[in-house]
């Protein structure tokens, strides 16, 4: 299967405007709805761990979403969290945490407001979190180093899974519950930074890296050139900024936010300028 282009991405996450408008914000009545959410916000009425301020929980190890350069957050999902916050007349705030402990994090509290980071809906996590309306659309994809001979796009599917085979991931990731559903009989290699999976690849340590598709595009293009696809799926994930179950009010306004921000564009205009 052939990898998604970027356009088809800014298709996909175009589509999701529908999703937006169920939540019943459309022209005037998403203004309004933005209105009463920073209302809401200035009120102080919203939980949030810091009065004035909407801190989100990252993991800065994900490009395009997410990433430190020279000490600045970039990315796609950087970027959202300032609109987000502009929209709710908050501060944006991020705060540093291992991706597989940003859920636990949010259902306990104190540390984060938000949990916004290339995160996936699943149903597990649908368990322990509420999630906004989606963002953005994703798909799996497997890489191998690009003088392998042995894995190809033609017997990728078959020749991972097999027990000679260690499949590098990101721990407590949808790479990593896609890589044991479809690779059974490897073993995996699980590492707290997505970065990490990439690096064993290229040391030896694994035979294969899987992650979500932009993600691994991002890398090959970039620092582990040494690398390429030799497998994608279409599982069409949808990535959402997840809150307490307990935070309704945060939950509405953060939503009634991005309704205004994929009404006006502004979403649009982030997925370009990051997924170039």
């Amino acid at each position: 299967m052939k990898s998604m282009t970027r356009r088809n991405f800014l298709t996909a996450a175009g589509a999701l405007a529908g999703t937006f408008a169920l939540a019943g914000c459309g022209g005037g009545q998403a203004e309004q709805a933005a209105d009463d959410a920073t209302e809401e916000a200035a009120d102080g009425d919203l939980g949030l761990v810091t009065e004035g301020s909407i801190t989100f929980a990252v993991s800065p190890d994900y490009p395009p979403f997410e990433n430190l350069v020279d000490g600045e957050y970039v990315g796609l999902d950087m970027d959202l969290g300032r609109a987000v916050a502009e929209q709710l007349g908050l501060e944006c705030v991020y705060t540093n945490i291992d991706f597989d402990g940003i859920v636990p994090a949010i259902v306990a509290g104190g540390q984060a407001d938000a949990g916004l980071s290339g995160i996936s809906i699943t149903p597990d996590r649908e368990d322990e979190v509420n999630f906004t309306t989606p963002y953005y659309i994703d798909n799996q994809a497997v890489a191998v180093l690009a003088d392998n001979a042995d894995v190809t796009e033609d017997n990728a599917a078959e020749v991972l899974n097999s027990a000679e085979m260690t499949i590098a991931v990101q721990s407590g990731s949808t790479g990593a519950d896609f890589a044991a559903e479809n690779f059974p009989n490897a073993e995996q290699l699980a590492f707290p930074q997505f970065t990490d999976a990439f690096a064993a690849v290229s040391a030896g340590q694994a035979n294969a890296v899987c992650g979500n598709l932009a993600v691994v595009e991002q890398m090959l293009a970039g620092a582990y050139t040494d690398q390429h696809v030799v497998l994608t799926s279409a599982t069409g994930e949808e990535y959402a900024i997840c809150v307490n179950k307990d935070n309704e009010a945060l939950l509405a306004a953060i939503n009634e936010a991005l309704a205004t921000l994929q009404e006006d564009g502004t979403i649009d205009e982030l997925i370009a300028a990051n997924m170039g």
